[in-house]
């Protein structure tokens, strides 16, 4: 099974000149933790996370309507084809720490695949399970 069997086509994004405060509004009405970030070409060109807009503005008392989603986005981002395997897309994800990936076809943003994606897939639920675990392997546990 690939990952366009099971990716999600509807995806939110936001451009690099949007505030965060719009970024963090179009999360919580789509109740998402990420959103890609689309140049103006529709290229991917990065993605930012609820995590990105803690660490990067309000811990450092930027305010959210004045600082640009460019400022906190991660332009590092690793993406997958929709071509590409289901067990290809979990090792991408174990690898990279994230829950979350961009499908990307040429440069343009196709579709989202995450964990949970994967886990609805009986065949493919082990992977995931594995995926996870390595990237919660260097969390802290707080007794």
């Amino acid at each position: 099974m690939n990952v366009k069997d099971c990716m999600n086509t509807h995806v939110i994004s936001v451009s690099p000149e949007e505030s965060v405060a719009v970024a963090a509004r179009l999360m919580a009405r789509h109740n998402v933790g990420a959103l890609p970030v689309r140049a103006r070409d529709g290229s991917l060109c990065g993605i930012v996370t609820d995590r990105d807009m803690v660490l990067r503005c309000l811990a450092i008392d930027r305010p959210p309507e004045e600082t640009s989603v460019a400022r906190v986005m991660t332009d590092r981002v690793k993406s997958v084809s929709p071509d590409a395997s289901l067990s290809q897309a979990a090792a991408c994800m174990a690898r990279e720490q994230v829950r979350r990936l961009p499908v990307v076809e040429g440069r343009r943003l196709v579709g989202m695949v995450s964990l949970g994606d994967l886990s609805h897939r009986d065949d493919y639920s082990l992977e995931a399970a594995e995926a996870l675990s390595e990237i919660t392997s260097n969390v802290k546990h707080w007794d």
